[in-house]
C-alpha cells in the first residue's frame, strides 16, 4: 500500500522578503493526526511560516532540487481547494469579520457558511446548498456555539466570535486546523473555554498546528514542539525536552522559568533558569 504523504513537508525551505531571508532552510514534516506547536518570539518567522503554508508567499525555487514545500504530497494548490484540507483561525481573521472588512451585521451562521467560499461574506453569486447549511450547523454544534447562529458577529464577545471562526474553519471538514495566536484578545475565562474546545477537536481526530509565543496555549494533546528563532528551527522535539527553562530562555534571549502544571505549561520571565 502506498505510504501516506505528510500533511506538510518542508525541505530547505527559504523565504525572502525584500533582500532579507525571513525563513532559512526549514526542514521538517508534519503528519496527519499529529498535534504540534510552533513556538517563537516576535520576529522569529512565525507569521512568515503561516504565509508560506497558506500559499500567500512561496519559498525560493532551487533549480534541480526537489520542491521546498509540499502539502499532502502536492506542490501547487488552488487556494480554495486548500481550504478544504487546512482550516485557519487567527486574530487577523477575527478582526476582518468584526472591524468592517466583512459585513459587520453578518450572523454567526453566515460567517460559518462563508468558509465554504474562502470569503468574508456571502454574496448573491455564491450558491449555498442545503448540505452546506447542515454542515455549518454541525460545526457550530461541535464547538458549542449553536446559540450563536443568528447573532450578529459585531455584537459577539471576542470569545464567542472566536468559536464561530473555529466552526467556519471546520465546516468544509478539513483534515487540519492552523491556529495563529488563537487566544489573542480573550479574557481568562474565554481563553479557558477556547483551549477546552481545542482539546475536544484533538479528540475527534483533527490535526492541530498551533503557532504561538504563549506556552499557556499548548494543550496537553500537543506532544511535539518546534522552537523557531531568527527564521530557523532552533529545536524540534518532544515538548518535555523543548519546553524546559534552558531552551526557552535561549529562545527568547532572557532568563525564563518554565513551569508545568499537570499537562500544561506556563512561563515566568526575569528568573534564572
Amino acid at each position: 500500500m502506498a505510504q501516506e504523504h505528510p500533511l506538510i513537508s518542508l525541505r530547505q525551505a527559504t523565504l525572502v522578503r525584500g533582500d532579507r531571508p525571513v525563513l532559512q532552510d526549514l526542514e521538517f514534516d508534519i503528519r496527519s493526526g499529529e498535534h504540534i506547536a510552533i513556538v517563537g518570539p516576535n520576529g522569529s518567522g512565525k507569521s512568515s511560516f503561516i504565509r508560506l503554508i497558506t500559499r500567500q508567499d512561496y519559498p525560493l525555487a532551487r533549480p534541480g532540487a526537489s520542491p521546498a514545500m509540499l502539502i499532502l504530497g502536492q506542490e501547487r494548490w488552488d487556494v480554495f481547494q486548500l481550504r478544504s484540507h487546512l482550516g485557519i483561525v487567527s486574530a487577523d481573521l477575527h478582526n476582518a469579520f468584526t472591524n468592517g472588512q466583512g459585513f459587520r451585521r453578518s450572523s454567526g451562521l453566515a460567517a460559518v457558511l462563508s468558509g465554504f467560499f474562502s470569503s468574508l461574506s456571502l454574496f448573491d453569486h455564491l450558491k449555498v446548498t442545503g448540505p452546506m447549511r447542515q454542515r455549518a450547523r454541525e460545526a457550530l454544534a461541535l464547538v458549542d456555539a449553536e446559540h450563536l447562529a443568528d447573532k450578529p458577529m459585531d455584537v459577539m464577545s471576542t470569545g464567542e466570535a472566536r468559536r464561530v471562526l473555529i466552526a467556519r474553519a471546520l465546516a468544509p471538514d478539513p483534515s487540519a486546523l492552523l491556529l495563529d495566536e488563537p487566544t489573542t484578545g480573550l479574557d481568562l475565562a474565554a481563553r479557558h473555554r477556547f483551549l477546552q474546545t481545542l482539546s475536544k477537536l484533538a479528540g475527534v481526530g483533527k490535526t492541530l498546528i498551533l503557532v504561538t509565543h504563549h506556552l499557556e496555549e499548548i494543550i496537553p494533546e500537543i506532544e511535539r514542539v518546534i522552537l523557531l528563532k531568527d527564521g530557523r528551527v532552533f529545536m524540534d522535539g518532544h515538548k518535555d525536552e523543548a519546553l524546559r527553562s534552558g531552551p526557552v530562555s535561549r529562545l527568547f534571549g532572557m532568563p525564563i522559568q518554565v513551569r508545568r502544571h499537570g499537562g500544561r505549561f506556563s512561563a515566568v520571565s526575569g528568573m534564572e533558569p
